[in-house]
């Protein structure tokens, strides 16, 4: 008897199920695995067009979404495993239970576990499974035009492109199935990997397929194309999907004269990993894919573009950034997914609980190194060195150790004020507190003095509430980076032990207003603009990139990033400038998954191995004396309510961050041992390499 896929198809509008009578066959996600049991076979699905759409519905269901939130077997859903960006040098973990610390922090990682971008559940295989299953069918439909089957093809083929562009970075070549399988099949070939460069020209020969059957976007000019198809593919998303798989392809990973791992393995010496070669034209290439990209927006009149300001102050600039982000009808959205389950502790908005509310598990709290990469509000790279100011040693009397403390003041006077995060200028009846800051800090990290709620229902909107207590003793952080003795605590679940608490995708239960089923966002106007700067620069024209990321300085009222940054010769050193180009990234792009991917794209072992740094801040008043002493207590209760002044000067001490202390730190001096190397890919599930359909694992595991 011929054995075929079948699976259970949830519907996501009718509830149906899809089964066959069929034997077991597996890869993947097992979605070869027969089903259960179920209301609907193939023949009546493609019997009824209501029920194809609910069909590729279901589809959409499976794709990639990027906010941990329910334990349900998808690897990437569970709040178990943590974010990629937990792995770099922007954020640490504090919770032993999560992947990202017991798996990686540890290195004790291995092929026999799933890695965070799964290749075997993530439900990549049940996807292209279901696309080859409408490709295969779509001609049995009665009374459905033509346009109408292209149509679902089109958004079909992109859904297959993209679920092979989220684990192209991380596995290199895979396997190009393009039809539905039987046992035969899989182990008769079609389940042997294809070369790195195969898998690329597969991914972009199905977007250039799609484009041309699917809507440029989904503007509500007629019944197809109404703001209720919003998260759909679109033919913007395909070129843009296209333009940034190229722009991966040519990053020094995969486009070298030099293997990564060396060259010995079999997967290096198939070039299943890289290209085998580096060529520039590879950047031509996706510069000319971005090009096509704003070609065609300009034709179809700008329709995406960036957020910008209604009001030029920093609340104003967070309004503009996080409305582009966070609003599903963004014009700086190109493409979505979302997820529908929401309840209890699990569903799409838990991330928000298990980073602020009751559990505190899965906070990603920024390091000291991210804080540090943020400019002043003027454009101005912020340089510890010369802004923090030595100031005297502590020495903690439990036990005699000594910690260097620092201030960051403005300098205007003996008694005068901080200006790391806000500057505090007096005026009659108090101060005028101003953000010294890019206005993106306070989108990406919860700082001292930051009030807590931001109105951005409007475009106009205004910070208001009480602010962000994150020193020692304060209303938000209490004693969790330093204890009251002095000695190091960096307390584990809790809000801030690294003295910041994250904020991108969370914000606070103060804000009450959001959408419960957040959207993840996949393509974006700002990553497709840094993106394309990065390649002008790598195709030779640095004046080309700059102006380009100049474009995402203004949206947030910094100079540019030349006059800023002087002393780099930004328009003829092409190394200083992609490096300014990855510290753009690194704030525009917080939580999404950007800075893993440009450290493995780009060998950032720099990234992988440094120690990073946590940061006490301690709260300053006068005693009767006249002297500046600590005070260990909240603001907000009685101290605001008896009159005194906002906090406005503090002193600060640096600190290492131990707890979830990373193996690779180990490596700062060693950075091309196979132990740091191999982290650029993934692994291979080792029962799937066992299988023998043809999977090289790959090097080092």
């Amino acid at each position: 008897m011929k054995k075929t896929f079948q699976s259970i198809i949830a519907l996501a509008l009718a509830g149906m199920a899809a089964t066959s009578c069929t034997d077991e066959v597996q890869f993947g996600d097992t979605f070869l695995n027969k089903a259960p049991g179920g209301s609907m076979n193939m023949d009546s699905i493609f019997a009824n067009p209501d029920y194809v759409n609910q069909f590729l519905t279901n589809i959409y269901n499976k794709q990639y979404y990027g906010l941990p939130y329910k334990n349900d077997g998808v690897q990437s859903h569970s709040p178990y495993s943590g974010k990629l960006d937990g792995l770099t040098d922007l954020y640490q973990m504090h919770w032993s239970g999560c992947k990202v610390w017991s798996s990686y922090y540890t290195g004790t990682f291995t092929a026999k576990e799933d890695p965070l971008i799964s290749f075997a559940n993530d439900q990549v295989w049940q996807t292209v499974h279901q696309v080859q299953l409408i490709k295969e069918n779509i001609d049995r439909v009665p009374n459905m035009d033509q346009k109408k089957k292209d149509y679902i093809v089109a958004q079909a083929t992109a859904l297959q492109a993209f679920a092979y562009s989220v684990l192209l970075p991380h596995y290199g070549g895979l396997p190009i199935i393009e039809q539905t399988l039987t046992d035969s099949d899989v182990t008769g070939g079609l389940g042997v990997r294809a070369t790195f460069e195969e898998t690329v020209n597969a991914i972009v020969r199905w977007c250039d397929e799609a484009k041309d059957n699917l809507y440029w976007a989904y503007n509500g000019n007629d019944s197809e194309t109404n703001l209720l198809q919003t998260g759909r593919w679109t033919k913007a998303g395909v070129m843009a999907l296209k333009a940034q798989v190229l722009w991966l392809a040519a990053s020094p990973l995969y486009n070298a004269d030099e293997s990564y791992f060396g060259g010995a393995s079999d997967a290096e010496q198939q070039n299943l990993t890289w290209y085998g070669n580096y060529d520039r034209q590879r950047w031509q290439r996706a510069k000319q894919a971005f090009d096509d990209f704003w070609a065609e927006n300009d034709r179809n009149g700008g329709y995406y573009h960036l957020v910008e300001p209604s009001v030029k102050n920093s609340d104003g600039y967070r309004v503009a950034y996080r409305r582009g982000y966070v609003m599903d009808d963004s014009p700086e959205n190109i493409h979505w997914t979302k997820t529908c389950d929401y309840y209890g502790t699990q569903g799409s908005y838990s991330w928000l609980n298990w980073n602020t509310w009751s559990v505190q598990r899965l906070n990603h709290s920024p390091s000291v190194e991210y804080i540090e990469m943020f400019p002043w509000s003027d454009g101005k790279p912020f340089n510890r060195e010369k802004d923090m100011k030595y100031s005297y040693t502590y020495t903690v009397e439990k036990d005699k150790s000594e910690t260097d403390v620092y201030t960051c003041l403005d300098g205007t006077s003996s008694s005068s004020n901080d200006k790391l995060f806000f500057t505090y200028k007096a005026v009659r009846g108090g101060f005028k507190k101003d953000a010294s800051r890019d206005p993106r800090l306070y989108e990406n990290a919860r700082v001292t003095g930051l009030q807590k709620i931001l109105d951005y229902n409007k475009v106009d909107g205004k910070s208001s509430g009480n602010i962000v207590e994150t020193w020692v003793g304060g209303q938000d952080a209490g004693v969790t980076v330093k204890a009251l003795d002095g000695t190091t605590s960096e307390s584990l679940t809790s809000y801030c032990p690294t003295g910041f608490a994250a904020y991108k995708y969370v914000f606070s239960q103060d804000e009450y207003w959001r959408d419960y089923n957040m959207h993840w966002n996949v393509l974006t106007i700002p990553d497709m603009i840094l993106m394309y700067a990065e390649c002008l620069a790598e195709c030779g024209d640095l004046n080309g990139a700059i102006v380009q990321v100049d474009k995402i300085r203004s949206r947030v009222g910094l100079k540019g990033i030349v006059s800023c940054n002087s002393s780099l010769d930004l328009r003829n050193n092409k190394d200083n400038l992609i490096e300014e180009i990855l510290r753009e990234r690194a704030c525009e792009l917080g939580m999404t998954n950007a800075r893993y991917i440009d450290m493995i794209r780009r060998k950032r072992t720099d990234w992988m191995t440094k120690q990073l740094h946590g940061m006490a801040t301690y709260r300053m008043i006068k005693n009767a004396q006249n002297q500046w002493v600590r005070r260990n207590s909240p603001y907000f209760g009685d101290d605001k309510n008896g009159g005194m002044d906002e906090p406005s000067r503090f002193e600060y001490e640096f600190f290492e961050l131990f707890q979830g202390k990373r193996v690779l730190w180990n490596y700062a001096n060693d950075q091309k041992n196979p132990a740091v190397l191999k982290w650029f890919m993934m692994p291979f599930p080792q029962d799937e390499v066992n299988k023998g359909y043809g999977l090289i694992q790959n090097p080092g595991w």
